[in-house]
């Protein structure tokens, strides 16, 4: 009897419109809307990465102007970042590039 008192009262409420209409609104709410779950999980793991990024960034930063410092100090510092990133030489003097193999 409690069986059939149940059925019934899901029967009665799936048929009623306003929960027919709540539902589908909440379901377009959560997985079509432009704001829904979705969107929100992407939005938040594309923060995630840029915060990454700007930390990345930050390091970059600070490396390079800890470089531009040590390049400012003296002419011989400058002298040896020349020789060393872009192999400039003396005109009396050769460069020999050793590469080693692993």
């Amino acid at each position: 009897m409690e069986k059939q008192g149940l059925k019934e009262s899901i029967v009665r409420l799936l048929s009623n419109k306003y929960f027919i209409a709540s539902i589908l609104f909440l379901a377009w709410l959560f997985f079509f809307d432009e704001n829904s779950i979705i969107v929100q999980q992407k939005n938040n793991q594309q923060l995630k990465e840029l915060i990454q990024q700007e930390e990345y960034y930050i390091e970059r930063i600070a490396s390079d102007r800890q470089k531009l410092e040590n390049l400012k100090s003296g002419k011989e510092e400058l002298e040896k970042f020349a020789r060393e990133q872009y192999y400039m030489s003396k005109p009396d003097e050769d460069i020999f590039i050793v590469v080693e193999e692993d």
